[in-house]
């Protein structure tokens, strides 16, 4: 069941919408899933209540609220040069700092929505390090995060995720497209070392044969085994780390 929100940020009001399992069982645990390029759409609303049906509260927030009205984009956007400039556009505009201050609002709109503990956070694409930098932010509120064909985990950058990897207590799960030009073999190697420095439990996984985006219903690079694959080991990383 998707319920439409407005979010209060420091910036703005954010739009977002809350998840609950479809047969209506009462449910405690919270998620913050963290978009894709292409923003909220009905492949990402679908991901939100297949996980929300797994038991959670799922909270799926435009991060690029900042804009306004934009798209709607799908899986093959980057494929159209109007389309890819503007989701660029956005995306060079909402930085890691904009999501980090932001991922405060969104953890209080889940408690709000009555989520309860400490919660669970995935992000695919830009949406996996979002995901690792609300887990070393909020290391008392995050107990779970995952990536999936996150880009720049672990680059050169002065805001790259791996650089807060001490900060991090929840469990970590980084799914790794076979190929990423956003996440290559060096940045793979980087993360690892900057996680097993900082004691952090987590699971560095190479899905041989995937390409980024493979998770994604509405990605013309979708897998259907890689996705199911997917599933398997994100549900299993929050039934261990929040159930």
């Amino acid at each position: 069941m998707k319920q439409d929100i407005d979010i209060k940020t420091a910036d703005g009001i954010a739009k977002a919408a809350i998840f609950r399992p479809d047969n209506g069982t009462s449910v405690e645990h919270g998620v913050v899933l963290y978009m894709d390029a292409m923003g909220p759409r009905a492949a990402l609303d679908d991901m939100a209540q297949r996980l929300a049906n797994a038991g959670y509260i799922v909270l799926l927030p435009d991060l690029f609220y900042r804009f306004g009205v934009y798209g709607p984009f799908d899986g093959g956007a980057f494929g159209n040069p109007a389309s890819r400039e503007t989701i660029m556009t956005m995306l060079r505009g909402t930085t890691q700092e904009m999501t980090k201050v932001d991922s405060a609002a969104f953890l209080d709109a889940l408690s709000a929505a009555g989520a309860k503990g400490a919660a669970g956070v995935v992000g695919y694409c830009m949406g996996g390090g979002r995901a690792l930098t609300a887990a070393a932010t909020y290391p008392d509120r995050i107990a779970a995060a995952a990536s999936f064909h996150g880009g720049n985990l672990a680059s050169d950058a002065e805001d790259s995720p791996h650089r807060l990897a001490a900060k991090i207590k929840a469990r970590v799960y980084v799914g790794v497209a076979g190929v990423d030009n956003s996440f290559p073999p060096e940045q793979s190697a980087r993360l690892a070392e900057a996680l097993r420095t900082g004691g952090v439990d987590h699971t560095i996984e190479n899905y041989v044969g995937m390409a980024h985006g493979w998770t994604v219903p509405d990605h013309g690079v979708y897998d259907e085994i890689g996705a199911e694959r997917h599933w398997k080991r994100l549900l299993n990383l929050f039934e261990e780390a929040l159930m």
